[in-house]
């Protein structure tokens, strides 16, 4: 892992010059692999779990059956244990579709979803490129992300 990850989100900026926010080269430079598992249950999104074939012993598994902004979430979110809950995981963590795990604390998996949100939708580029888009889902499709996690994210309600 880079050094400078003891500052995730000084660590995370550099990744952040313009949308969407590449999830996949920062898990691939944190040392985590990506693996696509298409017999994982339509209740589960993703999970962080022990590989021995991967750089820094863990990888990263995502539902194949889910969408692409899901998946990046799920990428997102799963960084986010990495980094903030390794000490907790064990031998990993499984996920389902509402980002909740029996390992981990309501109160981890919430910090989780944030820290997602903060690196695939950070404010200082919502600032900037929000101004040139016309509406919420076309924000949303410039970020990556759902329209449904775009309006969490902005604090706007879906009709």
């Amino acid at each position: 892992m880079p050094a400078s990850t003891t500052n995730p989100n000084k660590w995370i900026r550099a990744y952040q010059d313009s949308p969407p926010v590449n999830v996949n080269k920062m898990a691939t430079d944190l040392g985590l692999k990506i693996w696509q598992f298409s017999d994982m249950s339509e209740g589960m999104s993703g999970k962080l779990y022990r590989d021995s074939t991967s750089p820094k012993g863990w990888s990263i598994g995502v539902n194949a059956n889910t969408s692409s902004t899901r998946k990046r979430f799920t990428i997102a979110h799963e960084i986010a244990h990495f980094l903030l809950h390794k000490d907790f995981l064990g031998e990993g963590v499984l996920d389902d579709t509402f980002y909740r795990s029996e390992h981990l604390s309501g109160a981890q998996e919430t910090e989780a979803n944030k820290f997602a949100a903060d690196i695939l939708m950070p404010y200082h580029l919502l600032q900037t490129t929000g101004r040139n888009v016309e509406n919420l889902d076309e924000l949303a499709k410039k970020f990556g992300v759902s329209t449904q996690a775009m309006s969490i994210r902005l604090g706007i309600p879906l009709p």
